[in-house]
């Protein structure tokens, strides 16, 4: 690989709430560390659909993930397929459905819940939960700090070149809370401290680091509509490449061909959208 990069998706977390208390991160932008533009989701803005365009470069209307009941192993090129197909190695903490659109589905907790299939898979290590139970009054979403410290693991113990960790703490405490309430200011500010010392980590051991969302949330805690609060969210980049003006706003579809072009990866055809960072 050219560059080895790690993706951090925080589920859930309108543009307002990046800005406003993700301290660390802003603290990085002000210093010159980090760079930060808009993003707007696909739509629809739901969790499912937004994973495969992340990961795919294209719409729900063309890899056909169009809510959360949409659950299939995607037909078209990725980001994780196509960095094992030049050699690369992957890596992946997130919930079931990543390892279900980009691996193999049904999931099957006993068999995919952890692998180490280098060379065999598209992810080659994965480590998933599935927050089985969850509803308002349980979460069942696992520790943020948890699941930094595993994706530090893969990188450390297994080399990989790319790797994704995606949480559902934000969005989960959105549904539950909605926006304007001390509880989702406190979990905004205690996931931007767990997260700080990892990114430290792990730009000394020479990744780039992509943070940004997967959607945004209204005030109301909901997201899957075409308002700008429901689709916009921060993208913080740390690392050498340029990218444009800072007031410019950024196409979701952009990331999966960014990320393989900083990875050297040929990009495939699928993805139309242009790299934002060159």
């Amino acid at each position: 690989m050219q560059n080895k990069l790690l993706l951090i998706i925080i589920d859930g977390v309108p543009y307002a709430n990046w800005r406003g208390f993700f301290g660390n991160l802003e603290g990085w932008v002000e210093e010159g560390e980090a760079r930060v533009w808009r993003m707007r989701s696909v739509l629809p803005s739901t969790s499912a659909s937004c994973y495969a365009s992340i990961h795919t470069g294209v719409t729900p209307q063309v890899h056909r993930v169009t809510s959360n009941e949409s659950i299939f192993r995607v037909a078209e090129p990725d980001v994780f397929s196509e960095v094992t197909k030049a050699g690369g190695k992957t890596g992946a903490v997130a919930h079931s459905f990543w390892s279900e659109f980009f691996n193999r589905s049904p999931f099957d907790p006993v068999r995919d819940i952890e692998y180490d299939e280098q060379g065999q898979s598209p992810i080659s290590h994965g480590r998933f939960h599935t927050m089985t139970g969850y509803g308002h009054d349980n979460q069942m979403t696992p520790c943020d700090a948890d699941l930094f410290a595993t994706l530090t693991m893969l990188a450390e113990r297994h080399g990989i070149d790319y790797g994704m960790l995606h949480t559902c703490t934000l969005d989960s405490m959105g549904h539950r809370f909605t926006h304007d309430c001390i509880q989702m200011d406190l979990a905004c500010f205690k996931l931007d401290g767990q997260l700080a010392p990892y990114i430290t980590r792990w730009r000394n051991a020479g990744y780039e680091v992509v943070v940004t969302a997967d959607h945004g949330q209204s005030k109301r805690g909901h997201h899957g509509g075409a308002e700008d609060m429901q689709r916009d969210f921060a993208l913080y980049y740390f690392g050498p490449a340029d990218g444009p003006a800072p007031d410019a706003l950024l196409d979701q579809c952009q990331l999966a061909p960014t990320v393989l072009k900083r990875l050297g990866v040929p990009v495939p055809g699928t993805m139309l959208a242009a790299p934002f960072l060159d």
